[in-house]
């Protein structure tokens, strides 16, 4: 494609790249911008399935054609090649080749690498402003959704300064002053007054403040486009819960949404800005269930993500203002489905699992014993394990030797994914990220904008120019 195909009607007809460079587009005044398609996209959804690798979006797409018959959204997305671009996105931090959470969420946010842990914040202690205050400054509605903690990395990465990701009691009190339009996930524990370490009651603080604070279900859908905004919701302790665990659970299923619904609901308050929004929605329970080496769990949070992208893409059909973008912010475990001559029927076999190995070995306690453990595997996964397999997972049980993040009871995790793999044919290639060029699709306007290999940093300034922007 020729350059004036991807700049037509603007006056930067001498650039040479197919992108503006960050500096190029940060010297752009109110004057002079980029416009898809002769238009500025008027929303933008950036939805982020956190620690996908391929192989978890290869898995999710199989497991619904074979389950149900359809393809993944993403994917038929990637099919009917209808205005959408699709390109590899190198993730790498400033501090490593592989990066983690915060400082990939900030290379997004802010247009610039940071170490790893640190959210805006540059190795020599610049802080940058993150990109939903430049939206929310320039008079746009903004939020996020997430299906861990608000608190979290990647929602983070989109709204504040902080060079330490982990001081989540902290990054709830930043949120406060910001009055950012909507903010839904969990992480109760920070914003609880009798969670909190200094015991402050953080709900309150944002009630006090004007914001409309919910904490269930049903009170979610009971706000909508006329609610007094800005609106808070934490739906849970820590992360939501695994969606299989959820779909399980009566009691979970009224008490919690799932992602699918916190997106549609955050729209529909949105959207009523004459000006526009935009939003980042993470699917966060992916990265954690792949830290775990849980397939049922990574397949069925990777489905719920793709959930959320069809109302995402649905919206954006009708609206025709709203540029898209799906995407991860690096690669996990690197699962796959390996060869077998029984690879097919195995796989097919997470059909019918009922829960998760996160549900599964928190329900196995000190009196069990290797009978026990193969009946709950069983009833909850449909697999039969051996004696000799059940036992090894109890002696790894007691001893309580895995470590691991997100797993601070140290759980046999990995022990149960070796085990699994004799009958569902899914293997991992570890329990930590990894430096894999991902996946990143855009559609809508501004999506002409993406060239077929970026960097991380390259999405931010390619959101301003996208969305009319111009320097801060």
């Amino acid at each position: 494609m020729k350059r004036r195909d991807f700049f037509r009607n603007t006056s930067v007809a001498a650039l040479t790249a197919s992108i503006l460079s960050p500096f190029e587009l940060l010297a752009l005044g109110k004057g002079n911008r980029i416009k898809a398609n002769g238009r500025t996209a008027k929303n933008i959804i950036f939805m982020v399935s956190d620690g996908m690798s391929i192989g978890t979006l290869t898995m999710a797409g199989l497991m619904l054609e074979r389950k149900e018959g359809r393809k993944s959204n993403w994917l038929k997305l990637y099919e009917r090649q209808e205005n959408v671009r699709r390109a590899l996105m190198d993730t790498a931090s400033a501090s490593s080749l592989v990066t983690d959470s915060a400082a990939a969420s900030s290379s997004w946010g802010c247009g610039f690498r940071v170490n790893n842990g640190s959210l805006n914040v540059s190795p020599d202690g610049t802080l940058h402003k993150p990109i939903l205050q430049k939206f929310k400054a320039a008079g746009k509605s903004v939020g996020c959704v997430t299906s861990v903690p608000v608190t979290h990395a990647t929602p983070a990465g989109f709204c504040i300064n902080n060079n330490k990701r982990g001081d989540q009691g902290e990054i709830a009190l930043q949120y406060l002053p910001l009055k950012f339009d909507v903010m839904l996930g969990g992480g109760e524990e920070f914003f609880s007054a009798d969670k909190r370490k200094d015991k402050q009651d953080v709900f309150g603080m944002f009630a006090r403040d004007g914001y409309h604070v919910i904490r269930t279900r049903n009170e979610l859908q009971q706000t909508g486009p006329g609610a007094a905004q800005p609106v808070l919701g934490v739906f849970h302790e820590a992360g939501l819960p695994y969606e299989l665990d959820r779909q399980q659970d009566k009691s979970l299923m009224e008490r919690v949404p799932s992602l699918a619904e916190m997106t549609a609901q955050a729209i529909s308050i949105l959207k009523k800005n004459s000006k526009g929004f935009v939003m980042q929605v993470e699917g966060g329970k992916v990265d954690w269930a792949a830290h775990a080496n849980d397939a049922a769990a990574l397949i069925y949070d990777q489905i719920a993500f793709d959930d959320a992208v069809k109302v995402a893409l649905d919206f954006a059909e009708k609206d025709k203002e709203t540029l898209v973008i799906i995407t991860t912010d690096h690669g996990n475990a690197n699962p796959g489905l390996f060869s077998g001559d029984d690879a097919s029927a195995n796989f097919d076999k997470l059909q019918r699992f009922k829960h998760t190995n996160d549900w599964v070995l928190r329900n196995i306690n000190s009196s069990f014993t290797a009978s026990s453990v193969k009946e709950l595997i069983e009833a909850a996964q449909g697999i039969v394990i051996t004696n000799e397999e059940a036992s090894s997972l109890l002696q790894h049980f007691a001893g309580k030797d895995e470590s691991g993040i997100y797993n601070p009871e140290k759980l046999p995790f990995r022990e149960l994914a070796y085990i699994q793999k004799r009958y569902t044919n899914i293997g991992w290639g570890s329990m930590d990220h990894s430096g894999d060029y991902v996946e990143l699709a855009m559609a809508g306007p501004g999506s002409e904008l993406l060239k077929p290999f970026v960097k991380n940093i390259e999405l931010h300034y390619l959101m301003l120019a996208a969305a009319g922007v111009g320097k801060s």
